[in-house]
């Protein structure tokens, strides 16, 4: 990927009108009584990061253990398997609390949003590993903190690595013995540690950084909103069916993950009616144009183009723009193709009634529809490649010239 200049961005930043963006929120006001621990409390989530595993984080660093840690657990990866051997004691120790699920957690709804996830595997993959996946470059402090990180200079890499979690988040198997889901919620826990410590280390991503260091409980539900509030959103939006208890399922599923992340309780949305209040406190009025996000959006683009060959680059645009919005999109630079914008905005809720089984006529688009996903699951799951066998590894270094 092309290096982010100062005088680059400064230049983008200038014709876009950005110098004033604010990416935080003005003033926390959602009470802790609408999240999983029931308290009536404004505690602010931007505020709060992960400290005992930020320690854990810094202390490998110091002691220079990132790539033996790598190495040692490469064959750790299952919910089952026993932690690895050849990490340092106190990252067992930390392990050996953390990796599990929370004594709240109910079984039965994790079974439920396991057969839900099988059922609804396709939409969410468009939704979350597409829509959101543009859609994160938008969000300002996200999109500095991945640009500037080890993943911004590889994002082929990163973005299979990220879709990895979802992907073990929606599997048949999520939560059980097989499954891969707690082990990778945990890795990816820790990557965040890592790169809290890395980023407060670069000069060019503290240049912009509103906070002392980045990746707090805030952000990581601005994430969590704008992949699995948007997807709840985009399924109604479709008139994809799914029953209450289906719903709670879902939602569950999201709030175990939040905890596996190390998010606290007292910011875990206890419904979709308060996660919907939080985002829009917290999501749609934080979204802004970066230099650094629109140099993300641009690299993510070609690499689904590359992936999609045989479809044209207005047909894979003007999905974007269907998954996102015109605004958003205008604000990446996302070129117009008016034929394919009237083709996608009526085929695609035909293609979604026919793979429901709620009309028997298939949309002449079909056949593009299916291209474009596959293409895409391509591209995320690293040139084709079992999401089992994209490792989760720790940084060991910012981006280059960070």
């Amino acid at each position: 990927m092309e290096d982010l200049t100062r005088r680059r961005a400064l230049s983008i930043g200038a014709v876009l009108g950005l110098t004033a963006v604010t990416s935080a929120p003005q003033a926390w006001s959602w009470s802790s009584k609408g999240s999983l621990a029931g308290t009536d409390a404004v505690a602010d989530p931007f505020q709060v990061w992960d400290p005992v595993a930020d320690d854990v984080a810094a202390r490998l660093l110091a002691e220079g253990s990132i790539d033996s840690v790598n190495k040692a657990w490469r064959a750790w990866n299952r919910n089952s398997d026993a932690l690895p051997a050849g990490l340092p004691g106190y990252l067992t120790d930390y392990l050996r609390d953390v990796n599990k699920l929370p004594s709240w957690a109910d079984p039965a709804l994790l079974a439920a949003s396991e057969k839900l996830y099988k059922r609804l595997n396709s939409y969410l993959f468009v939704s979350e590993s597409l829509g959101s996946g543009i859609l994160s470059t938008v969000i300002p402090r996200e999109a500095r903190a991945v640009y500037w990180s080890a993943g911004g200079a590889n994002m082929k890499e990163r973005a299979a690595k990220t879709f990895t979690f979802g992907y073990d988040l929606h599997s048949p198997t999520t939560w059980q013995p097989q499954g891969f889901f707690v082990v990778s919620a945990n890795k990816t826990r820790l990557v965040h540690s890592v790169v809290r410590n890395l980023l407060v280390t670069s000069k060019r991503f503290m240049e912009t950084s509103d906070q002392p260091k980045p990746i707090s409980n805030g952000d990581i539900l601005i994430t969590f909103h704008s992949v699995a509030t948007v997807a709840y959103k985009n399924m109604k939006k479709w008139g994809i069916k799914v029953s209450e208890q289906e719903e709670a399922a879902d939602l569950h599923a999201w709030q175990v993950a939040l905890h596996l992340l190390g998010v606290q309780r007292q910011f875990i949305p206890a419904s979709w009616e308060e996660a919907l209040k939080q985002a829009d406190q917290m999501l749609w009025p934080v979204v802004a144009p970066t230099a650094e996000g629109i140099n993300l959006a641009k690299t993510l683009i070609g690499y689904i183009e590359d992936a999609t060959l045989g479809l044209t680059s207005g047909f894979v645009n003007e999905m974007v723009r269907y998954l996102i919005g015109d605004k958003y999109a205008d604000w990446l630079g996302l070129p117009r193709d008016w034929v394919m914008r009237g083709l996608i905005k009526v085929a695609w809720p035909v293609y979604v009634r026919f793979r429901e089984g709620l009309s028997p006529v298939a949309p002449e688009a079909l056949h593009l529809f299916d291209q474009f996903i596959r293409g895409v699951a391509m591209m995320f799951l690293n040139n084709g490649t079992s999401p089992t066998q994209t490792l989760i590894t720790l940084p060991g270094a910012n981006r280059p010239g960070a």
